[in-house]
C-alpha cells in the first residue's frame, strides 16, 4: 500500500504542509497512519477525501461546511469530479473571453492611442470574471452598474466616446471585426 508522508503530499498537490497540518488539526483531512515516530503517512483514501476537501474549497464552501457535507451525505467523488469539470470549463471559457477583449484592446492601443474608458471599465470586469464565478444576478448588477457610470458621462463625453469609438472601428480590418464580435460574452440568461 502505497502512503505519503506530509511533506511528499505537499509537494505533489501543491498544498502547504501547514495546511495540510491544519486539515489535520481540525479534523478535516487526518491521515490514516503514523510511524513509530509520530509522522503523518496518508493513504489512497486520505487522498480521496483530501480531493474532496479541495474541491469543495473550490466551490467557494467554508472548512465548517465541508466538515458537515463530508462527515454527513455530502457529494460522491464522481459527483465532484462533473462539477469540477464544469468549472473548470467555465473558467476556459471566461479566460478565452479575456484573452480575445485583450487582443482587442491591444489593437486600440494600436489603432487608436488608447481605448475608452468604457472599453478598460469592460476589460477589468472579464479579467475579474477570470478569477471570480459569478451568477447570473452578479452579471446583471454588473451590466446596471456599467450602465449607470455610463449615463452619468455628460452628453460632450459620450459623443466624444461615440466619436473615438467609431474612428476606432473604421480603421478596423473585417477580420478585426469578426474578432471583436466573437469576443463579446453572450448575456446571462
Amino acid at each position: 500500500m502505497s502512503t505519503w508522508s506530509v511533506g511528499e503530499l505537499a509537494t505533489a498537490t501543491g498544498l502547504t504542509v501547514r495546511t495540510l497540518h491544519h486539515y489535520d488539526e481540525i479534523g478535516l483531512a487526518r491521515p490514516s497512519l503514523r510511524t513509530a515516530a509520530g509522522h503523518r503517512r496518508y493513504t489512497g483514501a486520505d487522498v480521496r477525501r483530501l480531493h474532496r476537501v479541495v474541491a469543495l474549497r473550490g466551490f467557494g464552501f467554508s472548512l465548517a461546511e465541508i466538515a458537515a457535507l463530508l462527515d454527513g451525505s455530502g457529494p460522491e467523488p464522481r459527483e465532484l469530479l462533473r462539477h469540477q469539470l464544469d468549472q473548470v470549463r467555465d473558467r476556459i471559457a471566461r479566460a478565452t473571453r479575456l484573452r480575445d477583449r485583450l487582443a482587442v484592446v491591444l489593437g486600440q492601443f494600436d489603432a487608436a492611442g488608447a481605448p475608452s474608458a468604457a472599453v478598460l471599465i469592460r476589460l477589468i470586469e472579464e479579467m475579474t470574471a477570470v478569477e471570480h464565478t459569478y451568477t447570473p444576478e452578479e452579471f446583471r448588477a454588473m451590466a446596471q452598474r456599467r450602465q449607470a457610470a455610463m449615463a452619468r458621462l455628460s452628453p460632450r463625453e459620450q459623443a466624444e466616446m461615440a466619436e473615438r469609438r467609431r474612428a476606432w472601428h473604421d480603421r478596423m480590418t473585417p477580420e478585426e471585426v469578426a474578432e471583436l464580435q466573437r469576443s463579446r460574452p453572450s448575456p446571462p440568461r
